[in-house]
């Protein structure tokens, strides 16, 4: 499942991780690190949303 930042609207996409933070492809967003932040905008995890 795909989640969006509330706050920005940068999506996360678990087929694709996040390379910046050295987050492999098929990291779940529930298994990403609790001091993870948004790419795009520094927003914590808490301010992303299930897509819909």
């Amino acid at each position: 499942m795909r989640y969006v930042c509330t706050v920005c609207g940068y999506v996360y996409d678990p087929d694709l991780g996040d390379e910046m933070a050295d987050i492999p492809e098929g990291t779940s967003f529930e298994d990403l690190p609790e001091d993870w932040v948004c790419p795009e905008c520094g927003a914590p995890k808490d301010m992303f949303e299930p897509e819909e």
